[in-house]
């Protein structure tokens, strides 16, 4: 490498730092990009090898809070069975350990009896939930996230070193614990194109639902597949068709 001459030496040497710095970070993974401003995706839904439905999402970061929005439409012989769509919300702050949900509505178009709410209270560490009239309060853990935040909270998770991933997940009428086991993947080819991925799998103990997530590593970690497997072996496939992130 050039050394530094004495004419102009601490201009030349910034220029050469400079530009190693640059090409250190241009060698970086995705997970130290920044997490997108907004995101809009959808979703094709396929059970027993029919596409039964159609997801819309739309992310929207406004300074220290987000805004999530999903809305599942039935297609094919689903919806001439079971027409309503099925609206999800959550709404919350962003901080240091990323999305922190405050609010949550799960509801379907035409039967008020499945609505389910959840209100975080991150100061008591309370957590309301809420099925028509009855209300329950139980303790609120660290790192607790919402059906719909979960998703979106792998953005600003460093998954790239990590084995392993846990953490509470409420879907409005119960808390549960999730535990995945990540491995990196082959690339993963989707009608929204071709993605490099992580791996989570549940890995589900017999009787259990298993889930099973691949992350797209250059888009932030957004979900771009999604499978999950109950007891009996029918299986409910979640493909990212249309992806549009600005920063």
């Amino acid at each position: 490498m050039k050394k530094c001459g004495k004419l102009g030496a601490v201009q030349e040497c910034s220029l050469v730092a400079a530009a190693l710095l640059l090409f250190v970070f241009c060698l970086l993974p995705s997970a130290f990009a920044a997490p997108p401003g907004s995101v809009q995706a959808s979703y094709d839904i396929y059970k027993g090898g029919m596409k039964v439905g159609q997801i819309e999402e739309v992310y929207k970061r406004v300074k220290d809070s987000y805004t999530l929005s999903s809305t599942t439409t039935p297609v094919g012989l689903l919806a001439m069975f079971k027409p309503e769509k099925i609206f999800v919300d959550s709404s919350g702050l962003i901080g240091k350990q990323g999305l922190q949900p405050l609010r949550f509505n799960h509801r379907r178009e035409r039967d008020e009896s499945k609505e389910n709410r959840a209100e975080f209270d991150w100061e008591a560490k309370q957590l309301t939930l809420i099925h028509q009239t009855q209300r329950t309060v139980v303790a609120l853990l660290s790192g607790t996230q919402d059906r719909l935040s979960a998703m979106y909270q792998f953005m600003f998770l460093p998954l790239q070193s990590a084995v392993t991933l846990d953490f509470p997940m409420t879907n409005g009428h119960k808390l549960d614990s999730y535990h995945y086991a990540i491995t990196l993947s082959q690339k993963l080819k989707t009608p929204a194109g071709e993605f490099n991925t992580l791996y989570l799998d549940s890995r589900a103990k017999v009787g259990e639902n298993r889930t099973e997530i691949w992350l797209a590593t250059q888009h932030s970690n957004l979900p771009c597949k999604m499978i999950i497997t109950d007891a009996d072996g029918g299986q409910l496939i979640q493909v990212l068709s249309k992806l549009d992130i600005k920063p």
